[in-house]
This record gives C-alpha cells, sequence and structure tokens, in this order.
C-alpha cells in the first residue's frame, strides 16, 4: 500500500487538558527568542489553535480542549492573566512562598492533573507545557493510566522526561509555532522549481480542477504537521494528515496531481521534502536533508560519547564537524549582528559549502544550547569562548542526566564537543 492508498478513517477526537507552567515556559522562551516570549504571552489563543490538530501511530487526530489551566507567579507575570483568561484557560495564581522565589506552580499542577486523571470525565490527552523534568513521576501515572502524553518545552528537558512523553514539541518547534501565521489560502500555490535542500522533487502534473476548500484545510493540516514536529516526518504520515482534513483528494486523484509527493509539491513548495524511501518532509526553517534518519555518515563514536548522545540528545556530530560548526559560527557573529534563525542557516550553508556533513537541526541545537548557557552571542564572542560555553553547556546536561563523570571523562567530551578547541 503507497501513501496514496492509506484508507480515510473517521477523524479521531481527544479529549485533552492542557496545564501551562507559564514561569517554566515564558523565561525559558525569553532566553531563546524573546519575540516569542512575548507572543507565547499575549496570543494563547493562536498557539492553542495550531495545536487544535496532530498525528501519532494512529493516524491524525483533532483536539478537544476540555481543561485549560495556566498557572503563574502574580507578583512577575499578572499582566498576561487576561491573556489566558480570554483564550478560555482558568488562570491560578501561584505566588512565591519561599525566600528562593520558588512559586506554587509545579504542585498546583499536580494536584488538578491527578483530579483530571480520576475525573469521570475521560481526558485521552494530557498536555504539559513545561521543560521542569520534576513533572516526570506525573507522567509515568498518566502513561500507567493508558493516557497519552505531550510535552512541550522552551528549554532542554531531560532524556528522562521527555522519554515518557508519547510527543514533544521542542523549543524550536514552540517558537515556530508561537511566532507564525499560516499564510496558506485557498489560491494555488506556483510549483517552484527547487526547495533549495538539495533534496528533488517529483514534477507536479498540471492541476485537472483548481484547488478546493478541502484542499485548502488539507494544506494547512499537513503544514501545522510539519511545523509542530520534532524530526522530518514520513510522507506516509502527512499524507494520511492531508487524507483525514479532505478525504476527497485521493478519489480526486490528489486534486489532479496524481500522487500525494507532486500534490505537495505544488500546493506547499516551501517545505522541503525526499520521496527517497521512505520518504520525508520537513520544515526547511529547522531541518534539512542531512537531518534525515541515516543520512549522516557512520563514524567510530567511543562509547563514552555514545552515551553523551544518548542521554542529553546533543547532535552526534564528529569533533571536526563540531570544529567546522563552531569556527563557522563565531566567524559569522564576527560579520553579522546576531538574529537566531538568518545566524543558524548562515552557519549551516558554511558547513555544507565547506564539505561538513552538518544539518540545520544540528546548527540550532548548538545555538540554543549557547543561549540557555547564558553566552551573549550579540557581543561577537570569540571562537574559544563559543566552544567554551558549548563545552560547559553540555557538560551540564551530562549532570543532569545523572552521568557519572570522571576528569579524564569530561576532558575527553570537551575535546569531542568543541572540536579540539577546550581540552581541559
Amino acid at each position: 500500500m503507497t501513501s496514496t492508498d492509506l484508507p480515510v478513517s473517521t477523524p479521531r477526537r481527544l479529549r485533552c487538558a492542557v496545564f501551562v507552567d507559564f514561569d517554566n515556559v515564558y523565561l525559558g522562551l525569553r532566553r531563546l527568542d524573546p519575540a516569542a516570549a512575548e507572543a507565547f504571552a499575549t496570543d494563547p489563543g493562536h498557539w492553542l489553535a495550531e495545536l487544535g490538530t496532530g498525528t501519532d501511530a494512529d493516524g491524525p487526530f483533532a483536539r478537544r480542549f476540555l481543561v485549560l489551566a495556566c498557572y503563574l507567579n502574580p507578583s512577575a507575570f499578572s499582566q498576561f492573566r487576561p491573556n489566558f483568561t480570554r483564550a478560555g484557560f482558568r488562570v491560578v495564581d501561584c505566588p512565591s512562598l519561599t525566600q528562593q522565589g520558588k512559586s506554587s506552580a509545579d504542585i498546583n499542577l499536580v494536584l488538578d492533573a491527578l483530579d483530571a486523571l480520576s475525573a469521570p470525565t475521560r481526558y485521552d490527552e494530557f498536555v504539559v507545557v513545561s521543560a521542569d523534568a520534576d513533572f516526570t513521576p506525573l507522567l509515568q501515572r498518566c502513561r500507567a493510566d493508558d493516557r497519552r502524553v505531550t510535552i512541550i518545552t522552551a528549554s532542554p528537558a531531560a532524556s528522562a522526561y521527555r522519554a515518557v512523553a508519547d510527543a514533544v514539541v521542542d523549543a524550536s518547534a514552540l517558537v515556530d509555532l508561537v511566532t507564525t501565521t499560516s499564510t496558506l489560502t485557498d489560491e494555488p500555490t506556483p510549483p517552484a522549481a527547487g526547495n533549495g535542500t538539495g533534496a528533488k522533487r517529483p514534477a507536479a502534473e498540471p492541476a485537472a480542477t483548481p484547488p478546493t476548500a478541502g484542499s485548502s484545510a488539507a494544506r494547512r493540516a499537513v503544514q501545522q504537521l510539519v511545523r509542530t514536529a520534532d524530526r522530518p516526518v514520513p510522507l506516509g504520515a502527512a499524507a494520511q494528515a492531508a487524507q483525514q482534513a479532505d478525504p476527497s483528494l485521493p478519489g480526486s486523484a490528489w486534486a489532479g496531481a496524481r500522487s500525494f509527493s507532486a500534490w505537495l509539491a505544488r500546493e506547499l513548495p516551501i517545505l522541503g521534502t525526499t520521496s527517497r524511501a521512505p520518504g520525508y518532509v520537513w520544515d526547511p526553517k529547522r531541518f534539512d536533508a542531512d537531518d534525515l534518519p541515516g543520512a549522516a555518515p557512520t563514524v567510530d563514536t567511543s562509547a563514552l560519547q555514545r552515551q553523551v548522545i544518548a542521554v542529553t540528545d546533543v547532535p552526534g556530530l564528529t569533533e571536526s564537524n563540531y570544529r567546522q560548526l563552531l569556527t563557522g559560527l563565531g566567524a559569522d557573529l564576527a560579520e553579522h549582528p546576531f538574529e537566531r534563525a538568518e545566524t543558524a542557516r548562515r552557519v549551516r550553508d558554511a558547513c555544507q559549502a565547506a564539505g561538513a556533513k552538518v544539518g540545520r537541526a544540528s546548527v540550532n541545537f548548538v545555538v540554543n544550547g549557547l543561549l540557555y548557557a547564558g553566552a551573549d552571542l550579540t557581543a561577537k564572542p570569540s571562537v574559544e569562548k563559543l566552544a567554551k560555553a558549548w563545552a560547559d553547556n553540555v557538560i551540564g546536561l551530562c549532570r543532569g542526566a545523572r552521568m557519572e563523570l570522571g576528569k579524564a571523562d569530561e576532558r575527553a567530551i570537551r575535546a569531542w564537543v568543541s572540536g579540539g578547541l577546550v581540552t581541559s
């Protein structure tokens, strides 16, 4: 069965409960992208609508938000309360109760989630908007009760926390989610000669009929799926999302395009795709062909490096590729003002031009890690400072994952992820 022959099932609706740890997400986003932090706080209705559909192993689904709860510290963020109230959230004030400034958001969120778990209404999905790994036992409890779990993070999340979720919307996807307004319309999108990613597209056949409102819904469904994914999406899953939104597409030979790949090339040329089996589609702002499964060349990594990659999700680049990435970043910051998305794009292009197989997701991960670590990328830091800050960040991730590192281990990790620029 091909992706164009997938059966169309009755749309699934998930009864959903959403719990937002506001302080955690807002502060995390502010370190990464201040504009995204403001968008998250001032227009929650937008990103909530963008989360209205999704897909999993059983195919696409629509969410019905029955519980919307937001927990914030009123002494610091009371100005954002009306925005969430207007979007339908119940806002729970969680003032600081300790001299260290720790609020009561965590305990209030957990108590409300446990109440929802035992409520007469069965909630199919629990969405926790927070990177706080303290919620891991809560998510394990939800999973044990056969509920779908989705986490949305605005900063690095521990691997153990991510592992108990069915789906993860990471920081880069969240930034895109809260700041991007869909530009799709009911008008046909002219075909493009290429997608700028190096992946080939099949030529699209002329459309037999003009795009319909249903086709517009299908385009939106695919775009939303791709924008919220934390990795490139298999073509089969994207085709199923399109069929779910517009069941008439397969019967119309994909609106005259004759295949899903050709329809995708015609309707959404802004997306990156490859039809090489099993085929993928991705958001070119965050991924490219070098981020596809199996795209990276096999390298002889040490057992320590494999463990670091497994428990921290840092990119599995070679030492030489890390050196190319960091030197390219230093050179770009010396020449251009820092702007997260554009800087990452230029650095990725420079790596590719130098022959280093470094995907856009790897560049984004390093840039985000530097920002989370407090590096001031607007101050034109030297390559050595960048390398040290990135190595310190990776060591911090390892310690947060409870890895037991000796001094020799730390030296080896620093030398690897700094591209040999830091050895102690």
